[in-house]
């Protein structure tokens, strides 16, 4: 389903935020207008950040007990999830679903986990999970997360290759994320290719709008008609 889209094409749509790309799914899958987001918000590693584009990777953890399995168990389950993550296509986005009642007792994410995830070429994650570490996480990984908090407590991994839902947004392996400091949106491939042109048709529509409000003497009169001439747009 997502062979077909390259990482070219999901570079182009990293020049606009997530809102940008929520308007622009709204023309093209209007279906999809009242879900497949997240719904909460997100605390940002680093707000200014651009905003990321890749394939999901998922994976489920909990972090409020120790885990059932044995230290070597867990251990071979990191190393599978790494060989997972690490798995073309690319670039990617880690989306983790924390599963505890209480989401972010202990952090996944922070210097370690940012950095190797980077150097695996993953964009950023998202998650409802924690966060710690904030000055020393890798500069340039995009992550927002329920939460930040000091400890990583037991945190583990559960499952890996799922079906994760983070505050709304569900996804699962090679689905394609846009995220950024806003939030993040799941997009359908058969809408990738789409979206450039169809930000253009909304921006051109919006500049009429923007220009009228922002000129001197702005009235109701001025802008009915700027949206009758917005409507002319196709």
């Amino acid at each position: 389903m997502s062979a077909a889209i390259t990482a070219n094409d999901l570079a182009v749509l990293m020049q606009w935020d997530t809102p940008t790309i929520c308007n622009a799914l709204e023309e093209i899958v209007p279906e999809r207008r009242g879900y497949g987001f997240t719904t909460t918000h997100l605390f940002s590693l680093d707000p200014d950040l651009p905003p990321i584009c890749g394939f999901a990777r998922t994976a489920t953890i909990r972090a409020a007990a120790p885990s059932d399995e044995s230290a070597a168990e867990m251990a071979a389950k990191r190393a599978a999830y790494y060989e997972y993550v690490a798995t073309a296509p690319s670039p990617t986005i880690v989306v983790i679903q924390d599963i505890d009642p209480q989401p972010g007792i202990g952090a996944f994410w922070g210097e370690v986990q940012t950095n190797i995830h980077k150097g695996l070429g993953v964009l950023g994650a998202v998650t409802n999970g924690s966060f710690r570490d904030v000055p020393d996480s890798a500069r340039g990984f995009n992550l927002i997360g329920g939460k930040v908090g000091p400890s990583h407590a037991f945190v583990h991994l559960v499952d890996i290759d799922c079906q994760v839902t983070v505050h709304g947004l569900t996804a699962n392996t090679n689905d394609i994320i846009h995220a950024d400091q806003h939030g993040a949106v799941l997009i359908p491939p058969s809408a990738v290719r789409q979206i450039p042109a169809t930000i253009d048709l909304i921006s051109r529509r919006e500049a009429i709008i923007l220009e009228t409000a922002k000129s001197p003497n702005f009235t109701v009169e001025k802008l009915k008609t700027a949206m009758g001439q917005m409507q002319d747009i196709h």
